[in-house]
């Protein structure tokens, strides 16, 4: 609903929306271009990839090819990782390392002075490069977000929440913002990037940080862009089980490569499960894993991850955010079991691209997880998510240099400020969310069925029309109501995605990859295929 308010126009070249990995690099890899980089938090240190444990899977090592990588892509992709996509991915591994090598990423290294390269699940060979050990994402964001501030040709506005985006005729031609401090604008620009990350703060238990809320996937949804895949969503198996009741977000990591270097998986008799339910045992896939873990804890049964082995074998040095989180929470990984829960991480789903990151809009783009670009199949290899964020920003820079465009010389359509829904209570909108959450976690989790997932979606509908009378505040107060718009804005977008994914698992009547469904529990030929959605599909 629009109101009488005719909204002030900035004029940009390209928008970049997100400052994780993908984001950053695309601004950056677009330079000397013009860019204006927008996030919605107050610093620009934010995002998934900032907590990232793992590392960039690339095939450097001895022995090792892209072709392995490639296949072991393909394998846990679990029959939908497009193979050509996969191969062209992983060849640009080495470019992808030494480009974030010169932007000033100093990624661990042996006493010969190579790449130190560990090993994770489902990996062939050891081929993940680390920097700082467990620290990756730490690491890479701070060099990365020390690049930007000193790049001339890029804009940096915080506090900027990316409300909807402005489409004419089947193209993009800007963004709705609401700016702390200013209020309702449109950025006119002939080229969108959205790199907004996951949608992990649909689930209870999560690994993703607070500000994961689906808002890129929303806002494409909403202007009618071609979604793909949106029922994978993978789950960590290894997420700390600390203060699990309140739903908090950034559940801390317990990083894959640990079991790598020999952590092992009990239950509350000790007992190593996994060695009966794969050849891999500890190593096995992440959706086998976690499904093994959740059956445990459903059945009542603890679950604890044994990191002794890493810490006898004076491997724990290389994994400090570990055992700084295990300390915190009143651990000692040299002496206790580690009580572990499966967490949202990765949701390899998104918004359909092209090999150059381009969107079924015209103008409209996206890198990073928000895309959907083929290559994570039903699961995600370990360590794949950043090397494809570098790959597909630099693709989508690359995309954006060479696009002519005339829409410069078109008059933006006019627009108005949103009008505000009813005044409500911050404990409504809390409640709404927690509610979202919540049947979101217990239907479309780790194991689902159809009258569950049914039952979210009767559930998710009537909390979107509640939503739809509660308001965070005054929308249209310029200098104070960023907070309220913020969350209200939030919950929008939480809401659109869990419909769209719950829609998307309803509508796949088989089991693969991440996606398992407990009344279709097999692999069916019929649905070795990706699965396009819109907006319109959803009632």
């Amino acid at each position: 609903m629009l109101g009488k308010r005719p909204l002030d126009i900035a004029a940009d070249d390209v928008v970049v929306v997100g400052t994780g990995m993908a984001g950053l690099i695309t601004a950056l890899s677009l330079a000397p271009r013009r860019v204006t980089l927008i996030t919605k938090t107050a610093m620009l240190e934010s995002g998934s990839s900032l907590w990232a444990k793992g590392g960039i899977a690339a095939a450097v090592g001895p022995g090792d090819t892209p072709e392995a990588h490639a296949e072991d892509t393909l394998s846990a992709g679990a029959g939908l990782s497009d193979p050509e996509r996969a191969l062209a991915l992983t060849r640009e591994g080495a470019d992808s390392l030494r480009l974030l090598i010169h932007e000033g990423v100093p990624f661990d290294r042996a006493l010969d002075g190579t790449l130190e390269l560990a090993r994770e699940a489902a990996h062939g060979r050891p081929r993940i490069v680390h920097a700082g050990g467990d620290a990756t994402g730490r690491v890479i964001m701070s060099a990365l977000i020390e690049r930007a501030r000193r790049t001339p040709s890029i804009n940096i506005l915080r506090s900027t929440f990316a409300h909807d985006l402005v489409v004419d005729d089947g193209a993009v031609r800007g963004l709705l913002v609401f700016e702390h401090g200013k209020g309702w604008s449109c950025r006119h620009a002939s080229h969108v990037v959205l790199a907004t990350g996951g949608i992990g703060m649909a689930w209870w238990h999560t690994t993703n940080p607070a500000e994961s809320t689906g808002d890129g996937l929303a806002i494409a949804a909403r202007a009618g862009a071609e979604l793909a895949d949106l029922e994978f969503m993978q789950f960590h198996p290894t997420a700390l089980a600390v203060d699990t009741e309140s739903g908090k977000p950034n559940l801390p990591l317990l990083t894959e490569a640990l079991r790598g270097a020999g952590a092992l998986l009990v239950d509350d008799t000790g007992n190593r499960f996994m060695t009966s339910i794969h050849p891999a045992a500890e190593l096995a896939p992440r959706d086998v894993v976690a499904r093994a873990i959740e059956q445990k804890l459903s059945s009542g049964v603890s679950v604890y991850l044994d990191m002794r082995p890493v810490v006898k074998s004076g491997h724990d040095g290389e994994f400090p955010e570990a055992v700084h989180a295990c300390r915190d929470a009143g651990l000692d990984p040299a002496r206790d079991l580690l009580p572990i829960v499966p967490a949202a991480h990765y949701h390899m789903g998104g918004i359909h691209v092209d090999d150059n990151g381009h969107s079924s809009l015209e103008g409209l783009w996206a890198c990073g997880e928000v895309a959907n670009t083929g290559v994570h199949g039903a699961n995600r290899l370990a360590s794949n998510s950043l090397l494809e964020a570098v790959v597909y920003a630099r693709r989508v820079a690359k995309g954006i240099r060479s696009t002519r465009t005339a829409r410069d010389e078109v008059p933006l359509p006019i627009q108005d400020a949103p009008e505000a829904p009813v005044p409500g209570t911050e404990q409504e909108l809390e409640a709404i969310i927690a509610a979202t959450r919540r049947s979101v976690s217990r239907h479309v989790g780790i194991v689902r069925s159809g009258p569950g997932l049914q039952r979210a979606l009767r559930q998710l509908h009537s909390l979107d029309r509640r939503l739809g009378r509660v308001a965070s505040g005054e929308l249209h107060d310029p200098a104070g109501s960023f907070d309220r718009v913020l969350r209200w804005s939030e919950a929008h977008n939480l809401l659109l995605v869990a419909r769209l994914v719950a829609s998307a698992a309803l509508d796949r009547e088989e089991s693969r990859g991440a996606h398992f469904r407990e009344d279709f529990p097999h692999a069916l030929p019929e649905w070795q295929r990706h699965q396009s959605l819109t907006m319109d599909r959803l009632t």
